[in-house]
C-alpha cells in the first residue's frame, strides 16, 4: 500500500499554485477592460472597442487558432488567465478554491501546475476544433478548473461538499463530491449537445476539461491509496 506522503507535507504549506492562480487571474482582469478600473481603456464606446481588441489578442479565436499562427498557438495559455465579466471570473475562482487545494496536495506542486495548464490548453483546443470556421473570442480558465473538478471526483469522491441550488431557495446544504460533480458534468454535458453555434459559454470546454482531469487521475493514482484530508472541500461553498 503506497502514501504519498510528499502531498500530505505540501499540503501543510497550503495550496500555494492554486492561491498564485487565483491572484493571477484576479490581477489581470483588474488590469484588463472587463474590469472597468482601468482608466488606460477609456469609457464608453472606446472601452468597447480597445475591450474586443484586448480579447481578441489574448483570447481564442477558433479560426486564427487552427491557422497554426505562431502567435495563435499561445492563446490557449493567455485565455486561461482572461475573464470576460466580475461573474464570470468569481464563478470560476470560487471553484477553483475550493476544489483546487485538495487535488494540489494529492498532485504535487509542479504537477499540479502542469496539469491544470495542460488541460486549459487542450480543452480550449478541442472547442476551437469542434468550432473550426468560427470567428468568436473565447476567454476564462473553465476548461482547466473543469478538469480540476474531475480529477477532484476520481480522487476524493466522498468528500463533502457544501453547495447552493437555486431551485432549492439557495440553501446551503452537504453532500458528498461525487453527486455533486455528477450533476454539474451531466448539466454540462446536456448544455454542450443543446447550444447553438455562436457566443455564450463553451459548455464543450467544460465537458473535454473534466474528462480530461478524471481520465488522468484514475490512470495516474488509481493504483495508489487517495490521501486521507479532511472531508470538508476547500473552505468556501460550490454553486453548479
Amino acid at each position: 500500500m503506497i502514501v504519498r506522503w510528499q502531498a500530505v507535507r505540501e499540503a501543510s504549506r497550503g495550496p500555494v499554485i492554486t492561491h498564485a492562480l487565483i491572484a493571477g487571474c484576479c490581477v489581470v482582469f483588474l488590469l484588463g477592460p472587463a474590469s472597468g478600473m482601468n482608466p488606460v481603456y477609456g469609457t464608453g464606446d472606446e472601452l468597447l472597442a480597445r475591450g474586443t481588441d484586448y480579447f481578441r489578442r489574448w483570447g481564442v479565436v477558433p479560426d486564427q487558432l487552427l491557422s497554426g499562427a505562431a502567435r495563435a498557438l499561445l492563446t490557449p495559455l493567455t485565455a486561461l488567465f482572461v475573464h470576460g465579466s466580475w461573474l464570470h471570473l468569481l464563478g470560476n475562482m470560487l471553484f477553483l478554491y475550493v476544489f483546487g487545494a485538495m487535488t494540489e496536495a494529492r498532485m504535487g506542486r509542479p504537477a499540479f501546475l502542469v496539469f491544470y495548464v495542460c488541460t486549459g490548453y487542450l480543452a480550449l483546443g478541442a472547442y476551437a476544433a469542434a468550432n473550426a470556421s468560427s470567428d468568436q473570442t473565447l476567454v476564462g480558465a473553465s476548461g482547466a478548473i473543469s478538469a480540476v473538478l474531475g480529477a477532484f471526483l476520481c480522487l476524493f469522491p466522498h468528500a463533502r461538499v457544501t453547495s447552493l441550488f437555486p431551485f432549492l431557495f439557495f440553501l446551503p446544504l452537504r453532500f458528498p463530491a461525487w453527486i455533486v460533480l455528477v450533476f454539474w458534468f451531466a448539466l454540462q454535458w446536456v448544455a454542450a449537445h443543446r447550444a447553438e453555434s455562436g457566443p455564450g459559454v463553451a459548455y464543450l470546454a467544460h465537458v473535454v476539461g473534466f474528462s480530461l482531469g478524471f481520465g488522468y487521475a484514475w490512470v495516474r493514482y488509481r493504483r495508489t491509496t487517495r490521501v486521507r484530508r479532511p472531508v470538508t472541500a476547500g473552505e468556501g461553498d460550490s454553486q453548479p
